[in-house]
């Protein structure tokens, strides 16, 4: 809508309502290769003006002369003289967008048609939507969400934070990462639906801009915990601090590694020699009031270590390390809060409230239990609602490409349903619990031969009878399902190593919900979506795009599905309205328009996914359970230090907002400029009020997503700038120290 920006200068009071869209109904690439040959002109223009003028609401025409991997044309000037020539009545001009679009506000002479809603191509037979681009190539998926969660949830604020305590903003390094990071974000790159070469390059991007996201969250986080006053310990703690930087309070357990022989060996053949002979005490966790902490510590052993310091050469050691798992509850939201480990003579002992076994999960709100096949039987206490045999794999055969997913008739799905599950106890305390559960699939190894014939004579996807190949190859799911306490989700890890093509693999959520609709994380937004497609859909996949999470809920109960990086999903309503998520898609070649095989595609390689479900009661954007996935999301940061004075409290929040429906993106300084600009979209379409406030703050600011500053905000009588925030709008907010 730059156009609109640019042309007009509105206030935020002139609300927009509308937006004027142009549609591309003959494709972007309906004016190319124009003759300039006269009888060859007739012929192509003609058509093209017949074809465009069925759609058209003005006289004002639109012809793209180009197209993907199109030359300019260079005869375009005299190819324009033969049309005028041929067609004196019409007028030819070589324009551009914006005028172009100023020429159809001022020819529209009646009101145009309105769209609501999403522009996602229901009314279609559903075969070129291209949703299934969203799990092609789903470890780059995975990439793409860890690394934009680490920049915008992570790096950005941490740094904010360390600014406020006199550290240096780096946007140099943010700046580098977020590009290298949009080098994968054209539409062929990030949808997967490119040649080998390029999903190669897209892993080691991912790398490098996830390395500099790393280094810059670990120089800032080591800056704050420096400022941070940690002297109500005693001399022989070894204090922690951790971080939260999502946007609401976090409770959950956290794990971290602790050096606890500081006195590090610099010789390293002594040193793990005189390490490995310590004799190592009992610890246990307390916060800064001296209370003790649900905690489990473990010896590591020795490991090497290095330093880097910044006035001489690197400095190799050896020191000995346990791993601390404790329960955080309520670290602060764009925060964080101080523990330590100190030496105890006996290690304290946690109740278990709650039995648990390798069949048997249970907290305050959830009990679980694993029926012998591996599925999952839910009972959300507070609804008393029971969720049966949830999450159960099915794998199918995908004769499609990277674009689209094709399973020809006469393909049966291959389920893991009522075959017998391994079930392991991995972890149980007092405040979470881990279970391993391990499905072996027999899953054939490829399509058959009928599949690469169709693919080297470029046979059309919907003509393919293919079969599977008689051949099989046993697949082993570990899924790793965990339940905390206080929390009303699962968390989902699932590892395998994928030894098969030509195959789809998804895990299935019968919700047994009552209801005909259901909400999807869009782009900045929340949709609700029908449960059913139109009648012009012909295709038998009904596959859709998400970004973070899709949800359901009816009268009695409520089940969120989140994710990380998996982008494609379908709801299956003769499956007791299960929300069906894609984990693996496994094709071997590009399509599109010629012969382009690829083999990376297949994806044979070691995989892991991780997703979540939230069970909750109510409205999904009033209950606000959206934000479990967030939190999901977003590990904690932990920084291990000593104990020291400091300027900053043992807990501590450096923004503080509150508002109904909101969603929070991200806190970053303004490009340019000192201000932090903040952001956030209101994920209903009603309007609600925001309040924020921050220390050390002289003025708050309307803004827009390229940081211009509007209207001035005002405070209210609790300190809080209130802002009002539009149904489903996006809201910019600019601080002044």
């Amino acid at each position: 809508l730059s156009f609109i920006n640019k042309k007009y200068k509105v206030n935020y009071e002139d609300t927009i309502k509308k937006v004027m869209g142009i549609l591309f109904a003959n494709w972007y690439c309906n004016g190319m290769e124009i003759p300039v040959d006269e009888e060859k002109a007739k012929a192509y223009w003609d058509g093209k003006l017949r074809d465009v003028e069925l759609f058209a609401s003005t006289g004002e025409l639109l012809l793209m002369n180009g197209c993907d991997h199109q030359p300019v044309q260079k005869d375009l000037s005299a190819a324009l003289e033969t049309a005028r020539k041929l067609y004196p009545d019409i007028e030819f001009i070589h324009s551009n967008f914006e005028d172009y679009i100023n020429s159809v506000r001022e020819a529209v002479e009646e009101e145009l048609t309105t769209v609501k809603g999403e522009l996602t191509s229901q009314e279609t037979d559903g075969w070129s939507t291209l949703v299934n681009t969203c799990s092609s190539h789903v470890y780059l998926k995975r990439l793409n969400r860890q690394n934009e969660v680490l920049l915008e949830r992570m790096a950005e604020p941490m740094s904010v934070f360390a600014e406020e305590a006199g550290k240096a903003y780096p946007q140099d390094r943010l700046e580098y990462a977020w590009k290298i990071l949009m080098q994968n974000h054209p539409h062929d790159s990030i949808c997967g639906c490119s040649v080998d070469q390029v999903n190669k390059e897209m892993e080691i991007r991912f790398d490098r801009s996830t390395e500099v996201a790393k280094t810059i969250i670990e120089d800032a986080s080591a800056y704050v915990t420096e400022k941070v006053n940690t002297s109500c310990f005693d001399k022989d703690a070894i204090p922690f601090v951790v971080y939260n930087t999502t946007a609401w309070d976090k409770t959950a357990s956290v794990t971290l590694n602790v050096n606890v022989q500081l006195d590090r060996q610099w010789d390293l053949a002594k040193g793990y020699k005189t390490m490995t002979a310590w004799n190592l005490p009992n610890y246990k966790v307390v916060d800064a009031q001296g209370n003790v902490v649900e905690a489990t510590v473990t010896d590591k052993g020795v490991r090497f270590g290095y330093d880097l310091p910044d006035d001489s050469f690197r400095k190799p050691y050896m020191a000995r390390f346990v791993e601390v798992t404790l329960f955080a509850k309520d670290i602060p939201a764009n925060g964080y809060t101080t523990y330590a480990l100190v030496p105890c003579e006996e290690v304290p002992a946690f109740p278990m409230v709650y039995d648990a076994s390798a069949t048997h999960l249970e907290n305050e709100y959830l009990c679980v239990d694993i029926n012998e096949d591996g599925s999952l039987n839910v009972v959300d206490k507070v609804t008393g609602k029971t969720y049966a045999d949830i999450c159960y794999f099915e794998d199918t055969l995908d004769a499609g490409n990277e674009y689209i997913y094709v399973c020809p008739p006469e393909n049966p799905a291959i389920l893991t349903k009522g075959k017998k599950a391994e079930v392991k106890l991995v972890e149980n305390n007092s405040f979470k619990t881990t279970v391993e559960i391990i499905h072996t699939m027999e899953i054939p190894v490829s399509a058959d031969e009928e599949l690469e014939q169709d693919r080297q004579s470029m046979k059309g996807l919907l003509s393919r009878r293919c079969h599977r190949s008689a051949e099989v190859a046993e697949i082993a799911l570990h899924t790793f399902v965990t339940l905390e306490k206080e929390s009303k989700s699962l968390q989902f890890k699932l590892d395998w190593n994928n030894v098969a093509k030509d195959h789809r693999l998804r895990v299935i959520v019968p919700t047994g919900l009552d209801c005909k609709e259901h909400y999807t994380e869009s782009v900045f937004e929340m949709v609700k979506r029908s449960n059913y497609h139109s009648e012009a859909w012909k295709n038998p996949s009904k596959c859709e795009h998400q970004q973070n999470f899709t949800a359901m809920n009816d009268a009695v109960g409520g089940v969120l599905v989140g994710n990380t990086g998996l982008y494609e999903y379908e709801i299956l309503p003769e499956e007791n309205n299960a929300i069906a998520v894609t984990v693996l898609r496994a094709t071997g070649e590009l399509g599109d328009w010629g012969v382009f095989p690829t083999e990376l595609s297949q994806q044979l390689r070691p995989l892991t996914v991780e997703f979540m479900l939230n069970f909750y009661a109510g409205d999904l954007v009033e209950t606000g359970s959206y934000k479990s996935v967030y939190q999901f999301q977003t590990p904690v940061v932990t920084v291990q230090t000593d104990v020291h004075e400091g300027t900053y409290p043992t807990t501590h929040s450096f923004l503080t907002w509150k508002g109904e429906k909101l969603l929070f993106s991200n806190m970053k300084k303004k490009l340019g400029g000192d201000d932090v600009m903040v952001r956030f979209a209101n994920y209903s379409n009603e309007p609600t009020k925001l309040y924020i406030k921050k220390d050390g703050i002289s003025e708050a600011y309307r803004s827009n997503v390229i940081e211009e500053q509007l209207d001035s905000l005002t405070v209210n009588a609790e300190g809080f700038y209130e802002v009002d925030v539009r149904g489903a709008e996006i809201v910019t907010i600019g601080l002044k120290k």
